[in-house]
């Protein structure tokens, strides 16, 4: 009778025959800008995260680079709300004067905007709403979308994530970018977004509580892994460049399945709630904290991730060095 023998291996050959690799060059990280100057406001469910003005944002760019982390995802948050998200419209709005600054002083910074209206509407709803069912418009949300996107384009993104959830978004932006003269500029699709209870401290670093109800109508249900499979395949068809799935923990096995269903690159988002539960953890003394993110980020690309947003993004690459 054959037995699997496990060889005992000392550190050096571990390494050489580890099957899943994390390096810095997997993370984009997650930055939130607002108006103002000399703010840096640590946010109380998220320690070690910040709303930062520009000139925050800038020092913490050339902090990043020193870490070797040349990718963010950049969100902003006005100082005006309206019913449409007007600042999100506006080449002098938060986000673009944000990109125009950032790209100026830090060329090499990969820039990603997220592209969506929670953040800047009154009612913190992903776009224009429809009163009579209490949702989102889908088609006019497509609409201003689509001005958003230019708008990004023309401050100079490197790249725009569209995490609102609307249907056929990812084809309306690749017309619209491809019409304006950027055919050129990739898009992130939140292609597997869920309508998740991990984003609780997102929604207070953005501050983007929806003023009634909740997105579950536009995103995802939790429980529907063949839905989940057929929405990133869809936006894939419309012109997708990268595929995403959130939350990222409790969907390790859609992760896997997306992985093994597409062949473009796969993010991760491992959001705010996944990182203040270990977070919080750590700080009470219940697990050993560097531990278990390296555990949790090693899981991520063993069930398929090629890029992980990660607020841990920081203390990984510390680690790493």
């Amino acid at each position: 009778m054959e037995r699997f023998r496990r060889t005992r291996l000392n550190s050096h050959l571990r390494s050489l025959v580890r099957e899943t690799h994390v390096s810095v060059n997997d993370f984009i990280y997650p930055l939130f800008v607002r108006p103002g100057e000399g703010i840096k406001t640590e946010v109380a469910s998220m320690p070690g995260v910040f709303q930062m003005s520009l000139d925050e944002i800038l020092k913490e760019c050339e902090l990043l680079q020193t870490l070797g982390i040349y990718s963010i995802l950049l969100f902003g948050i006005p100082a005006v709300k309206d019913s449409i998200g007007s600042d999100a419209l506006c080449d002098h709005g938060i986000i673009a004067t944000a990109v125009r600054a950032i790209k100026r002083s830090f060329p090499q910074m990969f820039v990603v905007t997220d592209l969506c209206f929670c953040e800047y509407t009154d009612h913190g709803h992903c776009g224009i709403l429809d009163h009579v069912h209490e949702t989102v418009d889908n088609d006019l949300t497509l609409g201003i979308s689509a001005q958003q996107a230019l708008v990004h384009a023309r401050a100079g993104v490197d790249m725009i994530a569209p995490s609102g959830m609307m249907d056929g978004i990812i084809g309306t932006l690749r017309d619209a970018l491809d019409g304006g003269g950027y055919s050129n500029l990739p898009i992130m699709a939140y292609s597997t977004k869920f309508a998740s209870g991990y984003y609780g401290p997102f929604r207070d670093v953005a501050e983007s509580v929806p003023s009634f109800g909740d997105r579950s109508t536009y995103q995802m249900d939790p429980a529907n892994r063949r839905e989940a499979i057929r929405e990133s395949l869809a936006d894939e068809a419309q012109g997708a460049d990268i595929l995403m799935v959130k939350p990222a923990l409790a969907y390790l096995d859609i992760i896997r399945d997306i992985r093994e269903a597409s062949s473009l690159p796969l993010a991760v988002y491992n959001v705010s709630g996944e990182y203040a539960m270990l977070k919080f953890a750590g700080n009470a003394g219940l697990i050993d904290y560097n531990r278990v993110m390296m555990e949790t980020m090693i899981g991520f690309k063993r069930a398929g991730a090629d890029i992980i947003i990660s607020y841990h993004a920081k203390e990984v690459a510390a680690l790493l060095h």
